[in-house]
């Protein structure tokens, strides 16, 4: 599966962006993706996660500010970023994999995806 992030840029601190990721193939059944980011000298950290069924879960520091979703007629996964904060830059993946609902979490997808998008940057400024 090839994942391609898109949306990333600059945007002002309150500000709003909107991430893209598109698969090659077909993502549902049993399919969990998610939103990952690393900043510079920080550990890559879990954004958000959507399963196949619709549920969702979120790190503490996006929990009210960021939305992920899933379109499978597309193939695509989204992550609506609102209120954006300065701590928010970072170079964002989507990554997913075929994986039991357990696993669909902020906790857990990290270690599981098999698949990863190559990364779009967020800049973040006041």
């Amino acid at each position: 599966v090839q994942l391609v992030e898109s949306g990333g840029g600059s945007v002002q601190a309150g500000g709003s962006l909107r991430l893209s990721c598109a698969a090659s193939e077909y993502t549902y059944g049993s399919y969990c993706m998610g939103w990952f980011r690393q900043a510079p000298g920080k550990e890559r950290e879990a954004v958000a996660t959507i399963y196949s069924d619709g549920s969702t879960t979120y790190a503490h520091s996006v929990r009210g500010r960021f939305t992920i979703s899933k379109d499978n007629a597309e193939n695509a996964l989204d992550l609506q970023m609102n209120s954006l904060k300065l701590d928010d830059t970072a170079t964002y993946y989507c990554a997913g994999d075929r994986l039991g609902r357990d696993w669909c979490n902020v906790d857990l997808l990290g270690r599981g995806a098999r698949y990863w998008g190559q990364g779009t940057q967020v800049t973040v400024s006041s």
